[in-house]
């Protein structure tokens, strides 16, 4: 008998990693962007944006995952008026050129908002503990130097909570590769349900789900090269600006 999965077992695999990777890139940047504005929020100087913000952390931080995509999935779609139900369950396609471009299946909009939602809270609270590392010093030198309270936050605060607040955040970008496997449970492809339904045709688990431990593995091995990569540039980068300086101080 042959040990291996035949090379359409393997498409089955691969196709489900590949979307794996299209929901957690969107969820990524859908909660990024969402978490940046959660902790400009949570922030503010109006109790009314802290109250807002603080509330939808309570929610979405606090309940679990899986019950927050059936909620999606099921619940959106009774909340839904059934005109839009059943447009967003019809397929779409749209010609850009030489490409051509489908309308994702509903399991794929409940997945993507679901994970979306339930990573930003995250992500923000993330940003928000990058802006807190950043010392009260650099606020009264940006105003001793007369920035506006705009330029202070753009040109001064920002850079620096980004780099406090990245290796926190590559830890919550992975965490989104691995909750993306919860969305089997409402019926997404992904490379869980693909290695589930390769195993239960070919009843050989460990080549299934080897493979797809080896490919999570993988995507996560990536952010972390990547994280480790960026990390190793800041330095020299930091080391070659002191260098610089020391260069013009020496010279004066």
């Amino acid at each position: 008998m042959n040990a291996w999965l035949e090379p359409r077992y393997v498409a089955w695999i691969w196709h489900g990693f590949a979307m794996t990777l299209t929901l957690s890139v969107f969820v990524i940047i859908g909660a990024t962007l969402l978490g940046f504005a959660l902790a400009l929020a949570r922030s503010a100087s109006h109790a009314a944006w802290r109250r807002a913000a603080a509330g939808y952390v309570l929610v979405f931080r606090n309940s679990p995952l899986l019950v927050q995509l059936l909620f999606w999935y099921f619940g959106a779609a009774v909340l839904l008026p059934d005109a839009l139900m059943t447009w967003l369950n019809t397929p779409h396609v749209v010609a850009v050129g030489p490409l051509t471009l489908s309308w994702p299946t509903f399991e794929f909009v409940a997945g993507w908002f679901g994970l979306t939602c339930y990573t930003t809270t995250f992500i923000g609270e993330e940003f928000r503990a990058g802006m807190r590392g950043v010392g009260d010093g650099q606020y009264q030198a940006a105003a001793a130097l007369g920035l506006t309270r705009f330029a202070t936050f753009r040109h001064v605060i920002l850079p620096q909570a980004v780099r406090i607040a990245t290796p926190p955040l590559a830890g919550q970008y992975m965490n989104v590769i691995k909750n993306s496997s919860l969305t089997m449970a409402i019926g997404l492809a992904e490379l869980s349900y693909s290695s589930r339904q390769v195993e239960t045709e070919t009843l050989r688990t460990f080549q299934s789900f080897g493979m797809a431990t080896v490919l999570y593995i993988a995507a996560i091995a990536a952010i972390e090269v990547a994280l480790l990569i960026w990390q190793r540039r800041g330095t020299y980068g930091a080391s070659g600006a002191s260098g610089a300086r020391i260069s013009r101080g020496g010279r004066s």
